[in-house]
């Protein structure tokens, strides 16, 4: 596990305002364990890390670092996953649709707080 592992997993965990006991009990360990996970002091097995993620409602690329982007909502997530399975051409189908949605969204929103 890297730096960013240690960092990511505290910043979360503030994030969601999760104490390091409470994240302790959420995947079955102490939250001195957790305090030491956080410093640095032991490293997660790759059970217990991917049990932190699904704790954290993150993806364990996010919390290793090999992703920028961390996505809290499971439902987005799975999406996500979904499109990473269908053919190139659907999926920028689908991109078109998303992009062209997201854009009259914006522009309404931008015309709303005009007003």
């Amino acid at each position: 596990m890297s730096v960013d592992f240690n960092n990511r997993m505290t910043q979360v965990r503030k994030d969601k305002n999760l104490s390091r006991e409470q994240l302790g009990k959420l995947i079955g360990t102490s939250g001195a364990i957790i305090g030491r996970y956080e410093r640095g002091d032991m490293k997660p097995s790759i059970e217990i890390a991917a049990k932190i993620a699904e704790a954290l409602e993150v993806s364990l690329d996010y919390l290793v670092g090999s992703a920028a982007v961390v996505v809290k909502d499971k439902k987005m997530l799975y999406r996500l996953e979904l499109l990473e399975k269908i053919s190139e051409d659907d999926k920028n189908t689908i991109l078109k649709v998303v992009d062209s949605y997201l854009k009259e969204a914006q522009l309404s929103s931008t015309q709303s707080k005009l007003m």
